[in-house]
């Protein structure tokens, strides 16, 4: 699968019709459409295609099963990177084969919005978005968040032994991966978490590059790739990744087995945001689904696929709930305050990863 989480940088978002309702004159475009409107066109179009929104990704399956239930919107999605789906964007053009929503990274959206691609649109849910998940002109919001934790194989590891924070992975004696930073965000994020615990930002990524050339002087750096697969052959003794796919994978493989951790002297916390093509082919349809996609009960299919939802006024059931991990693990939350130079400084990051990290031996 294309997208495991890893939001990958290679350019410079229980609804029924009355739930929903309210989201009228909420285009920041300027469009008159109201949400009456919107659900009858939506209807009429039938369809609505989606790129980079699998049905195994954050249960994105029931979100669209609630669409054709409810409004009779059909389906389709091609599985592809933030990266891919701007280019499709743009490949596309306006045609009856244009794409019309996107799940992308927020650290790729200003990029999006840059390059005139995409159609905004606010909901009625606006208000509920922090502000460091949204354009201020509704291009683009987050549906969901992610933030970065430790995953440890007990297997390999004594669970008495899992770092909790930075500060103990550095001191370990297991092997650390985090991925290829050169061309995952995950793996870029993780790099971003540890200079924020160590004093730097997204515009001084030095503590974060200096944290993993100390780990690599003392060997303990692995290059496996931070997959499924590997964690359940037992390749993988410490993983930094996002907590969606943490809380994902454990479940898949048993739970039991992996010991997951927020660190408690920083995390980063970013998202996806879920975009629409300026030259989607079923336009109202997009927006129906972006406004379903941040109402409570889209929301709550979030949760289900272990994605914590970005509007934290939502009541989640219990049994969905205890699919996250508790809010009061987070002790230490950075968000990315300036994301366009947040991607101007991934574009480098591979390269100063090879020089400073990979070639300290």
């Amino acid at each position: 699968m294309v997208k495991r989480g890893k939001f990958w940088v290679t350019v410079a978002a229980i609804a029924v019709m009355g739930v929903l309702g309210g989201c009228a004159n909420n285009s920041a475009s300027g469009s008159s459409d109201n949400w009456n409107t919107i659900v009858k066109q939506a209807k009429k179009e039938g369809k609505v295609v989606s790129v980079g929104m699998p049905d195994t990704w954050a249960n994105w399956i029931e979100t669209w099963n609630d669409l054709k239930s409810q409004y009779s919107i059909a389906h389709t999605d091609t599985d592809m990177s933030s990266a891919q789906e701007l280019q499709k964007f743009k490949s596309a053009g306006k045609t009856s084969s244009s794409p019309d929503i996107g799940d992308i990274g927020l650290n790729v959206a200003p990029t999006a919005v840059k390059e005139n691609l995409l159609t905004a649109y606010k909901t009625k849910y606006w208000k509920d978005i922090p502000s460091w998940a949204k354009d201020k002109k509704g291009y683009y919001s987050a549906g969901y968040t992610g933030s970065i934790v430790f995953v440890t194989d007990t297997k390999n590891v004594k669970a008495s032994d899992a770092p909790k924070s930075w500060s103990q992975l550095a001191s370990g004696k297991y092997k650390v991966a985090i991925g290829d930073v050169s061309t995952e965000a995950q793996a870029q994020y993780s790099v971003l978490a540890a200079a924020y615990a160590n004093g730097g930002s997204e515009s001084n990524l030095t503590p974060g590059l200096n944290y993993f050339e100390k780990i690599q002087k003392q060997n303990r750096l692995s290059t496996v790739d931070t997959t499924i697969q590997n964690l359940q052959k037992g390749e993988i003794q410490v993983a930094v990744m996002w907590d969606f796919n943490a809380l994902n994978y454990a479940h898949q493989i048993g739970s039991k087995r992996f010991k997951i951790t927020v660190p408690s002297d920083g995390t980063i916390r970013s998202g996806y945001t879920e975009v629409i093509n300026k030259n989607a082919a079923h336009p109202y349809a997009a927006k129906l689904a972006r406004a379903y996609i941040l109402s409570d009960k889209g929301q709550i299919n979030l949760a289900k696929g272990y994605a914590r939802p970005i509007r934290t006024n939502v009541k989640l059931p219990a049994s969905v709930k205890s699919k996250l991990l508790p809010s009061s693990d987070y002790k230490k939350v950075y968000h990315v305050k300036n994301n366009t130079k947040w991607n101007q400084e991934t574009l480098k990051l591979g390269q100063e990863w090879k020089t400073k990290v990979l070639g300290a031996n």
